[in-house]
């Protein structure tokens, strides 16, 4: 069995002010990924006995950056898609194991006023073909802040948010297209029904003491490993950033 956690820990030099090593060791996961690290390199002196640690930096500094540790050193590991326009934000690491690709990533925002909507919308287009082509030797599981909340289920406010970043038609087709090619949304896997789960929360209006949320952060995995899944939980009581982490748990 392996447990995989992934946390958007908003800055992870604030993160670790914030009681992140002790809910990493107290976790004891087997590969922990995290997303919007804001950091570049040397700036954070992290000491995770018994993990390696693999880090894409954004060539912007305190903007963006993703980091895995694992227990497990991987066969090999790739920064980014391999496409320039898409690199340089470091929103995407791929680690590959004996059974299977692991990808973490940090999809773009489409921003306030949905400023950056039609470079998100070629961004999940290319990302889509990218976890395709690992699938064609290999199972996927991919984990990250995608940045959108699926169904209405999925926040707490659906109408009112129809046509903001997140939760446009748009962002919604999108990872239904990814959904549709072959991927399994894990939680929902588990938990078809249940409401009230979120893994993000603004930091205006109270929202996370009201628990007015977005579950925006996931664990997806190839259709292929549906019979490996045991479980899939969201970690709403841990603070430390306006996300929470998400769990994963299957047997590989």
């Amino acid at each position: 069995m392996k447990k995989l956690i992934s946390w958007n820990v908003n800055g992870l030099r604030a993160c670790v002010k914030k009681g992140f090593l002790d809910y990493f060791k107290e976790e004891d996961a087997d590969v922990f990924c995290i997303q919007e690290s804001k950091l570049q390199e040397g700036q954070i002196d992290l000491a995770l006995e018994g993990y390696y640690s693999y880090w894409n930096y954004a060539e912007k500094k305190g903007y963006s950056g993703t980091a895995v540790f694992t227990k497990e050193e991987p066969l090999s590991v790739k920064k980014g898609i391999g496409i320039e326009d898409h690199d340089n934000e470091g929103r995407v690491l791929t680690l590959e194991f004996n059974e299977f690709y692991l990808v973490n990533v940090y999809t773009p925002n489409s921003k306030q006023g949905l400023e950056r909507l039609d470079y998100r919308m070629v961004w999940e287009d290319v990302f889509r073909i990218y976890l395709k082509g690992l699938e064609e030797s290999k199972p996927v599981i991919i984990c990250g802040d995608l940045n959108v909340a699926h169904k209405e289920i999925d926040l707490k406010n659906p109408k009112a948010n129809r046509k903001n970043a997140g939760f446009t038609d748009e962002e919604r087709d999108k990872i239904s297209k990814l959904l549709d090619s072959g991927f399994i949304d894990t939680y929902r896997y588990f938990y078809p029904d249940t409401e009230g789960v979120y893994s993000w929360w603004s930091y205006r209006f109270n929202a996370r003491a009201n628990n007015a949320g977005w579950r925006i952060d996931y664990f997806l995995s190839s259709e292929s490993l549906k019979d490996k899944l045991e479980d899939a939980k969201v970690h709403m009581n841990i603070e430390g950033s306006d996300h929470c982490p998400v769990e994963l748990l299957i047997n590989l």
